[in-house]
C-alpha cells in the first residue's frame, strides 16, 4: 500500500479559495502514485486561526467537500481530506474530518472529540464529537483521530477495538511542541501495534509557527518516513499485513486488563 501525506503550508497571504484549488490539484497529482492520500487538520483556515472559524465554516457538504470528493474521484484514491470547520444545521461548529472513497463518495466523517484550547479557542468555539470512527478499506481498516486527540491513548484503544490497523492523524501541531508530536506518534504506534500516519501543516497560523514533520510509523515504532518543516509530499510504501504479523509475534494486546471490564455504576 502506498500513502502520500500532503504537508500543506497554510499562510495568511493565500485565500481559502486559492488554497482549496491548489490542494485539489495536488491530490489529483497523486493518482497512480498513491492508494491513500492524507491532508492536515483545518488546512482551509489554519488550526490556530480561531477568529476565522465562524466566517469560514461550511456545511458538511460544502465547497471543500465538493472539491475533495471530485479530486479523490479524479485521482482514484482513498482520500482523508483532513478537517474543516463544519457548521451543523443547528449552527454549532465542529472540527470535522472527511474521508472519501476512490469513487468520490463520502466513506466517513469524524467530529474531533478532544478540543484544544484550555477553555478558549477551539475548546469553546466548537462542539465535541462523541463517536470514534473507523473506515474499512479493501486492504485494511483506518482509525480516524485529529491533532490533540493524539494525547489521549484511550481513543486509540477504542479505534483498535473497532478493528483499526492504520491510525490516521491530521494535525495543525505547533513547532514549539514538535518533540511531543514525534514522541506521541511513535507511542500510539507501539502501544496499539498499528501504523500511524500523522500529517501536519507547514507555515504559520495567526502567528503560530507550525511543526510540519509529518511522520509515518510502523507497528514496532520505527519511523518509516518523516518530512521536514516546509511544505512537501511525503510518500511511503508499506504492507498493512505487518500489523497482523506484529500482533501475532508479540501478542501484547491480548494481555490487556484495564478498559475491558464493565465499568461500575
Amino acid at each position: 500500500m502506498r500513502a502520500s501525506l500532503l504537508q500543506i503550508a497554510v499562510n495568511e497571504d493565500e485565500s481559502v479559495q486559492a488554497r482549496r484549488r491548489r490542494v485539489a490539484s495536488s491530490v489529483r497529482d497523486q493518482g497512480g502514485a498513491a492508494d491513500l492520500v492524507v491532508l492536515p487538520e483545518l488546512w482551509t483556515t489554519g488550526a490556530f486561526a480561531f477568529e476565522r472559524f465562524g466566517a469560514e465554516a461550511e456545511p458538511l457538504e460544502g465547497p471543500t467537500y465538493e472539491a475533495m470528493a471530485k479530486a479523490a474521484s479524479d485521482a482514484g484514491v482513498w482520500l482523508h481530506a483532513g478537517s474543516v470547520p463544519e457548521r451543523a444545521p443547528d449552527g454549532q461548529l465542529y472540527n470535522t474530518s472527511l474521508v472519501f472513497s476512490p469513487s468520490g463518495g463520502l466513506a466517513a466523517s469524524y467530529r474531533k472529540i478532544h478540543r484544544f484550547g484550555f477553555d478558549k479557542g477551539e475548546a469553546v468555539l466548537m462542539g465535541a464529537g462523541r463517536e470514534p470512527v473507523t473506515v474499512r478499506l479493501p486492504e485494511t481498516v483506518l482509525g480516524v483521530a485529529t491533532c490533540y486527540d493524539l494525547r489521549f491513548p484511550e481513543l486509540f484503544r477504542s479505534l483498535v477495538g473497532g478493528g483499526a490497523e492504520i491510525l490516521v492523524v491530521p494535525a495543525g501541531w505547533p513547532e514549539r511542541r514538535r518533540s511531543h508530536w514525534t514522541l506521541l506518534a511513535r507511542a500510539r504506534a507501539v502501544e496499539n501495534q498499528a501504523f500511524v500516519l500523522a500529517c501536519g501543516t507547514a507555515g504559520t497560523h495567526s502567528g503560530v509557527p507550525q511543526a510540519g514533520h509529518s511522520i509515518v510509523v510502523d507497528p514496532w515504532g520505527e519511523v518509516l518516513a518523516e518530512a521536514g518543516a516546509d511544505e512537501e509530499i511525503l510518500t511511503v510504501e508499506f504492507d498493512p499485513a505487518q500489523v497482523a504479523r506484529t500482533r501475532e509475534q508479540f501478542p501484547a494486546l491480548k494481555d490487556r486488563v484495564l478498559g475491558l471490564e464493565t465499568p461500575r455504576r
